[in-house]
């Protein structure tokens, strides 16, 4: 528990503690994954995987793409024609560093590369949707870790609702473009029913 404690200083995923919790359970010879189990399963995505599925009516056709700083040369130049992009960044890492680089932020790296996503020439007309992921985990982590952290400038309170805004803000300002709208949406990935609100407004 001490170890788990100070967990942002090392590389340990966000649902290791919802597995650690279950591990009687998810050792038993008989065990099937729930739903929730699922959800909170990780991969690392390499490469370009492609999905497709139907929500009241409406086929949708997504990429998923590796966020890592390798992945990336692989899949930018390849979607200019696509309808949106769906940016996906965890508010949650503000005080985490990354796999790959252990002297750059996670925050700092998202908002560098939603900057270059959205005023990149390959997506100029194209929307962009923005889902500030893992607000559960964020609101947990804001009232014990300050913003401060990983903004030093931030004089706001260190709770879920101005740090949030803050945040949104931080992204929203990175787009240049007075003629591109950013759809920004907090989410929890882990609650289906928050994503299929998203997903049918």
């Amino acid at each position: 528990q001490a170890t788990y404690a100070v967990r942002t200083q090392f590389q340990l995923t966000d649902s290791a503690k919802y597995f650690l919790d279950k591990l009687k359970d998810v050792s038993a010879a008989n065990y099937l994954p729930s739903q929730q189990d699922v959800l909170r399963s990780r991969v690392r995505t390499t490469g370009i995987v492609e999905n497709e599925f139907e929500i009241d009516g409406n086929k949708f056709k997504m990429f998923d793409v590796g966020g890592q700083r390798n992945e990336r040369k692989k899949w930018i130049h390849c979607f200019e024609n696509v309808t949106a992009v769906l940016f996906v960044a965890a508010i949650s890492e503000y005080d985490q560093v990354l796999y790959e680089d252990e002297n750059t932020n996670r925050m700092v790296e998202a908002l560098n590369l939603f900057e270059e996503i959205c005023n990149s020439r390959w997506f100029s007309e194209t929307s962009m949707i923005l889902f500030l992921n893992k607000r559960d985990l964020f609101g947990e982590k804001i009232v014990k870790v300050p913003l401060t952290v990983c903004f030093p400038d931030y004089d706001g309170e260190n709770t879920y609702e101005a740090g949030s805004e803050f945040l949104k803000h931080q992204y929203e300002h990175k787009n240049h473009s007075d003629n591109k709208i950013v759809y920004t949406h907090i989410t929890c990935a882990t609650d289906t029913d928050n994503v299929a609100a998203v997903f049918t407004l």
